[in-house]
């Protein structure tokens, strides 16, 4: 079983704070085997982490947090990025096309952009993996709808630490029985539904200080936007 960390952000994402050598180095610590560096709507730090992985003795997984019109979705084992804003049919097109999976994280949580709001449970069913432990969560309601969600549908599950500074990086792992120690054997894995979940959750301070400097980002950047 490899140990892999599906979820986390680089200084690359507006929302994000560590370089990629931080997170790396903060896997390698941990004695994680893989780690896939997820921005939103940005790949170029994800493709320099695959570069680096093997200095710190892991696997990298390419991949990206797209903004679909739906929501987030990872596409995982990708090495071109998807543009944001199609519709979720179309984003899980684009990661199949290029021999990727699709997971889609943190299904249930409309406010931090989950697709549920706007799809349908057949939609979701067309996705290659279910996050269904978020580690920033609140009182965890929503992780029990995606997990219920992925048990009733038999879907392959997955553990994300959703980490935006590399502290909190493998506070959800996903254990991964794959065949070799690569990023398409364990992509492949997973979309099997070889898995099996450790998680604890982000400290509430931690992910209560992430949300207020969102808040202060969006309200910059809005303000910004008025005056140009």
């Amino acid at each position: 079983m490899y140990a892999v960390e599906l979820h986390c952000h680089s200084a690359a994402s507006y929302d994000g704070r560590d370089s990629v050598e931080r997170l790396l180095a903060r896997a390698s610590e941990l004695g994680l085997d893989g780690l896939a560096v997820t921005d939103h709507d940005e790949i170029t730090a994800s493709l320099q982490a695959v570069e680096r992985a093997e200095d710190y003795d892991l696997v990298g997984i390419p991949g990206m947090e797209i903004s679909s019109a739906a929501g987030h979705v990872l596409g995982l084992n990708i090495s071109e990025a998807v543009d944001p804003g199609l519709s979720f049919e179309e984003t899980l097109d684009r990661i199949h096309e290029q021999g990727g999976i699709a997971v889609v994280p943190h299904p249930y949580q409309e406010v931090r952009n989950g697709v549920m709001d706007k799809i349908g449970p057949d939609q979701l069913r067309q996705a290659d993996a279910i996050e269904v432990f978020n580690s920033r969560l609140v009182t965890g309601y929503s992780n029990r709808q995606a997990d219920r969600f992925a048990t009733k549908h038999r879907m392959p599950k997955t553990a994300g630490s959703d980490a935006h500074v590399a502290e909190m990086v493998g506070r959800a792992v996903t254990l991964v029985d794959a065949e070799e120690r690569t990023a398409s054997s364990i992509c492949e894995a997973i979309r099997e539904g070889r898995t099996v979940l450790q998680t604890r959750r982000t400290p509430f301070r931690v992910s209560l200080r992430q949300a207020v400097g969102n808040t202060r980002r969006r309200l910059r950047l809005f303000v910004s936007g008025l005056l140009e």
